[in-house]
């Protein structure tokens, strides 16, 4: 038998059999060393689940500078509705017109107490995600709320807020509960409230 083919045979084999040891360590360490669910959710912007409730249809559709948007695809009013001066419609076209106290005509027509538009100056159109964080923090452009608290207490209270979460005739709601949205709110303040860029 000759030795010296025997050699780099047997070499062979062992590094298939320690290479492959080796890669399975590697694939497994490497698989530990990812971030684990709690670490990733530490890692993650705080202001982003804050922001997928503030940039979903059931918000955005009301913080706009011109008019109100419709469904889902934020169309335009389908009754032409504009702003009008003070956010609640223009004259002979209010929006207390139509919209009432609660969703009416089996909540084809949404409603809740004191419906209208935000406030120019809380127009999210067209705005990413650090711009909104930054105009909510702003009491220029909040509607005049000087802390945190004030934010929350009004993203926790207001029926035009709540209303999101219950906006009858088959509209999708935000992507998280009321409760985890001001959970959301108040871990974003805990964390000194971080606008992303």
């Amino acid at each position: 038998m000759n030795t010296s083919t025997m050699k780099p045979l047997m070499t062979s084999r062992s590094w298939r059999k320690h290479g492959m040891a080796a890669l399975l360590l590697i694939a497994v360490t490497g698989g530990l060393a990812q971030a684990t669910p709690k670490e990733a959710e530490r890692s993650a912007h705080p202001f982003e689940p804050v922001a997928q409730v503030l940039t979903h249809p059931r918000c955005l559709n009301c913080h706009q500078a011109d008019a109100p948007r419709q469904t889902d695809r934020g169309i335009r009013h389908a009754q032409g509705v504009v702003r009008g001066k003070d956010g609640h419609g223009a004259p002979g076209q209010s929006c207390a017109a139509c919209h009432q106290a609660g969703n009416s005509a089996n909540g084809l027509v949404p409603g809740a107490k004191h419906w209208h538009l935000a406030p120019a100056s809380m127009s999210w159109q067209d705005r990413k995600a650090g711009e909104v964080c930054r105009q909510i923090k702003d009491p220029a452009r909040n509607g005049n709320r000087r802390s945190a608290a004030q934010v929350i207490e009004h993203m926790s209270t207001d029926p035009l807020v709540l209303w999101a979460w219950q906006p009858g005739g088959g509209r999708s709601v935000p992507p998280l509960s009321h409760a985890d949205f001001v959970a959301a709110l108040r871990a974003w303040s805990d964390r000194g409230l971080p606008c992303p860029d």
